[in-house]
């Protein structure tokens, strides 16, 4: 009998862990759509699994590059940003925050690594603004969403919140704010991919039996969270451009005006769910009538205020300087819509 309980108990364990996750709303769109309004169903279906069908190369490239770079242990570049002065730092930490194949987990230790080795906390910054919002899985997503022009504006914003960020932090430090901004804890990696800290990258990693079951390894996992998260955004897209009216999309955040803009930030903060997700969420918004600067503020605030992103603030300095970290992706975002709906 206790063997028995065991066995349902895990069996009940795997049906709920697999509830939790995308492939159940996948799964559930179209069924509930069909018993509750069955002439949608097809169009709800066809739309979804066209849109997704076309992400495939991306896809594809965007997982060949993530599975390169962590086998090549690319993330030894990032450590080498923050060394020398703190001007050159602040930059390169900004540039560099976008190419870092880091997982959300490997953030963590990663910088408070560099905070215990005496990095200033404004290249810290600049490097956590600029991290969440683009790499170039998410840079190859949002291309594929939303088209060049969107990609590489969100790209140049990332590099820009991150030098706005890094330089703020360094004014504020230098009239006496955030003296000791670092938590009294200790924090250990999840072991994710090669070490930030040791080595050189290895670019030919097919040399190496370690570094190939590494390719392997990431190319395997990012196809699957990849496929997994465009799945669920296409569906949800499906829906939004099928039951959202387009005037609802546009009284809140259509037009070119500066409040749209301050709106869709607002919004993107706690409604925002990842890098992948966004693009074609955001590609339904705007079809709907949602200005292009109020998508470039409502992504980057969302980057910025996402839970890994945030948590790998939290846990390691104080509220002061998490608040301030928040205050400035707020603001960067609102400056990212207006300027990229000016050059628009």
């Amino acid at each position: 009998m206790t063997d028995i309980h065991r066995e349902i108990t895990v069996d009940r364990r795997q049906i709920r862990q697999w509830l939790a996750t995308p492939w159940s709303i996948v799964i559930a769109v179209p069924i509930l759509v069909f018993f509750l309004d069955r002439s949608n169903t097809v169009a709800v279906s066809e739309f979804a699994i066209k849109a997704f069908i076309g992400t495939l190369p991306y896809i594809l490239v965007a997982v060949l590059m993530i599975a390169w770079l962590k086998a090549a242990g690319a993330e030894a570049y990032i450590a080498g940003a923050f060394k020398g002065r703190e001007t050159r730092m602040i930059f390169f930490a900004a540039l560099l925050g976008g190419l870092a194949p880091f997982c959300s987990c490997e953030v963590i230790p990663f910088i408070a690594g560099l905070l215990a080795l005496g990095a200033p906390l404004s290249a810290v910054m600049a490097f956590w603004l600029s991290s969440p919002l683009v790499d170039p899985a998410t840079l190859i997503i949002t291309a594929s969403a939303l088209g060049w022009p969107f990609a590489l504006g969100k790209a140049l914003a990332a590099v820009m919140l991150g030098l706005f960020g890094g330089f703020s932090i360094k004014i504020l430090m230098s009239r006496g704010l955030f003296g000791a901004p670092l938590r009294q804890t200790s924090v250990t990696g999840c072991g994710c991919g090669p070490s930030p800290f040791t080595g050189k990258p290895l670019w030919f990693f097919w040399q190496d039996d370690a570094r190939r079951e590494v390719f392997r390894d990431q190319f395997v996992s990012n196809a699957l969270f990849l496929g997994k998260w465009l799945a669920f955004a296409y569906v949800l897209e499906a829906l939004l451009v099928t039951y959202v009216p387009a005037s609802l999309i546009v009284s809140a955040v259509g037009g070119n005006g500066f409040l749209p803009i301050a709106i869709a930030a607002v919004v993107g903060m706690p409604a925002y769910l990842n890098g992948y997700v966004a693009p074609p969420l955001l590609a339904g918004l705007i079809d709907q009538g949602m200005s292009s600067g109020a998508a470039m503020s409502f992504m980057v605030a969302g980057a910025v205020s996402s839970v890994p992103a945030m948590a790998a603030v939290w846990s390691l300095v104080k509220r002061g300087v998490f608040a301030t970290y928040l205050g400035l992706g707020l603001a960067g975002a609102v400056g990212s819509g207006i300027a990229f709906q000016l050059f628009q």
